[in-house]
């Protein structure tokens, strides 16, 4: 067959890093992330999180090519003080905490239905 490998979309390859920072030269405060290996989904959940920064002023990213996998983010903070880079560091860590935050809820939900439903399948 003509196709790629499926694992090729997301297995990094020995000389590839996950993600790659380049500084604008012509937009003061300003830099180019590049991610191997990610999608749309990563990407905006990166470009929301981020617009929620009061500190960044410019948050966008681009997929080049649906057989490119790769998200090209770009972040400009509003003063020099904050850099892009730990901006982007702040929303990892805060979509790191909502994840934890929502498995513990489902988690816990969870648990609830069965102690509620639980009689109703010892009776069978």
């Amino acid at each position: 067959m003509n196709t790629p490998e499926r694992s090729s979309a997301f297995i990094l390859d020995d000389d590839e890093e996950k993600i790659e920072y380049f500084a604008d030269t012509k937009v003061s405060n300003a830099g180019t992330f590049t991610f191997n290996k990610e999608d749309h989904t990563v990407g905006n959940l990166l470009r929301m999180q981020l617009l929620a920064d009061p500190a960044v002023k410019f948050a966008g990213y681009m997929h080049p090519h649906p057989l490119v996998h790769k998200i090209h983010l770009k972040i400009q903070t509003s003063t020099s003080q904050v850099a892009p880079a730990e901006t982007l560091s702040a929303a990892i860590e805060d979509l790191s905490n909502e994840t934890d935050h929502l498995i513990t809820q489902v988690t816990d939900a969870i648990d609830k239905w069965k102690k509620e439903n639980d009689t109703g399948m010892m009776g069978m």
